[in-house]
């Protein structure tokens, strides 16, 4: 079972030049809040056994860059942890976290992530939607939020917690020669719910030595796919 559910790509291709914020607005479809999936007590055997998910978000930051054709691409902004963190050392992922409890919205949420790590401005991020939520196996609810971000920018990275930020054009990541997916079986004692007992992992080939999988790569091809670009 996937984190977000199965995948499902489509069978339609749009180049990311011919996507508008617009487009990107629309695709992403009107948030309804809704119980959210997932946040339900864990089974007796773990050992957060009765707690539930604890929120999170995350910014999926997009970015408008000129491309050889003299057409704009977009990008997707992405970061990569330090060794000094305690979870998740050298990996990539997006800017964000676990959400305080004076945070109002996800949003909110991942714009506070954003400024603490790579020093990203709020204002300086157009909010264009939300992705689904889901439930990861240590236990976050975590809520993606799509935003458009200025380029070039001035980023100042928290040196404890990123070491890199970069992009990846979402033609590329869009291809699927560049990722596969593969079913991982993790063993009956690891501690996580059952319904975790076998996980869809998507894995992208190293992109200028940077290595997109787990979490990260799912909610990326999640976004790939609802924008009707996956091919």
């Amino acid at each position: 079972m996937s984190r977000l559910g199965t995948i499902t790509l489509m069978a339609f291709h749009i180049s990311s030049a011919k996507l508008t914020e617009a487009d990107i607005i629309e695709r992403l479809g009107p948030h309804v809040q809704e119980e959210p999936r997932g946040a339900v007590p864990l089974e007796p055997d773990s050992p957060s056994s009765l707690a539930l998910p604890r929120p999170a978000a995350v910014l999926m930051p997009l970015i408008r860059m000129p491309a050889e054709s003299g057409e704009s691409d977009w990008h997707i902004l992405y970061t990569r942890r330090t060794d000094l963190v305690k979870h998740h050392k050298g990996q990539v992922c997006f800017p964000g976290g676990r959400s305080d409890p004076e945070d109002p919205s996800p949003e909110a949420t991942a714009l506070r992530e954003a400024f603490e790590e790579i020093g990203l401005g709020a204002s300086h991020v157009r909010i264009l939607g939300r992705m689904d939520e889901f439930v990861t196996i240590t236990n976050y609810l975590v809520t993606p939020v799509v935003g458009v971000i200025p380029w070039p920018y001035t980023f100042t990275l928290e040196p404890k917690e990123v070491s890199r930020v970069f992009t990846i054009p979402m033609d590329w990541l869009a291809d699927s020669n560049n990722y596969e997916i593969r079913q991982r079986e993790l063993p009956p004692d690891f501690p996580v719910p059952p319904r975790f007992g076998s996980l869809q992992i998507v894995r992208f080939k190293p992109y200028h030595g940077e290595v997109l999988w787990g979490a990260t790569a799912e909610a990326t091809l999640r976004l790939i796919e609802r924008l009707g670009m996956a091919f």
